[in-house]
């Protein structure tokens, strides 16, 4: 039993190393050299940096690790279960509450609405801009339901989605413009990524005749206009 366990923490370990290495280790190497070649940076931000890698690191890999073993089987538990008890109008409600919740959530949107908040000196206010996200992720999540449950080609979507930023930006102040394709980047975060895709998934393991392939992925895709679009709208209204 004692030799299962140990054989089992070794397995752990170096796995982990490994992820390690993969995740940090080239930036590591990067900055090291920067430093000897070129920057030549004092001791202490030297040290805060390796200090402060180590906790990306320690701190990275368990939220990984809690992604994978928490929220990806309950985004695949949810969309395989709700369409099997609910009607269609349920499943799209709980897609809108889903997004909007899992994107406010997201660390990169709150990042970005801080930081935004930080540069217009409070005059956009972030609570704001972090709820125009999510409910820009939450209605394109809902449209995405439907175009799987339709059946209706991704580019039909994708090209409507389009042809509104483009008419939109014609209206929208332009510092809202970088900011707005900013907002449907940020939501593609470790966060809001693996739960929706689970959820899409889940939703087309029980649908007859639906590709896992083809339906399953693309909701990130879509998703990821809403923001976009919900933020130059929120320009237009501060315009």
């Amino acid at each position: 039993m004692a030799n299962k366990i140990k054989i089992h923490i070794n397995t752990f370990l170096k796995n982990y190393l490994l992820e390690v290495a993969k995740t940090i280790g080239p930036i590591i190497i990067f900055v090291i050299i920067l430093h000897f070649l070129i920057i030549r940076m004092p001791t202490e931000i030297l040290l805060k940096f390796f200090l402060g890698a180590l906790m990306v690191v320690v701190g990275l890999n368990l939220f990984l690790k809690g992604i994978s073993i928490s929220i990806l089987p309950i985004g695949e538990k949810i969309g395989s279960t709700i369409p099997k008890r609910h009607s269609v109008i349920i499943v799209l409600i709980v897609g809108f509450i889903v997004g909007f919740a899992i994107t406010i959530a997201e660390p990169d949107v709150r990042v970005l609405a801080s930081q935004v908040d930080l540069v217009s000196d409070g005059g956009i206010n972030r609570h704001i801009l972090s709820t125009f996200i999510g409910i820009g992720i939450g209605l394109f999540l809902l449209i995405a339901l439907i175009r799987i449950f339709k059946n209706i080609p991704i580019i039909y979507i994708l090209f409507s989605g389009y042809l509104i930023i483009l008419a939109l930006s014609f209206f929208v102040p332009p510092e809202f413009i970088p900011v707005s394709f900013d907002a449907g980047g940020v939501t593609t975060g470790p966060l809001t990524v693996p739960f929706i895709m689970s959820l899409g998934i889940g939703l087309v393991s029980i649908l007859g005749g639906k590709s896992r392939l083809s339906d399953g992925f693309g909701l990130i895709g879509i998703a990821s206009i809403g923001p976009v679009i919900t933020v130059m709208i929120l320009g237009v209204i501060f315009g």
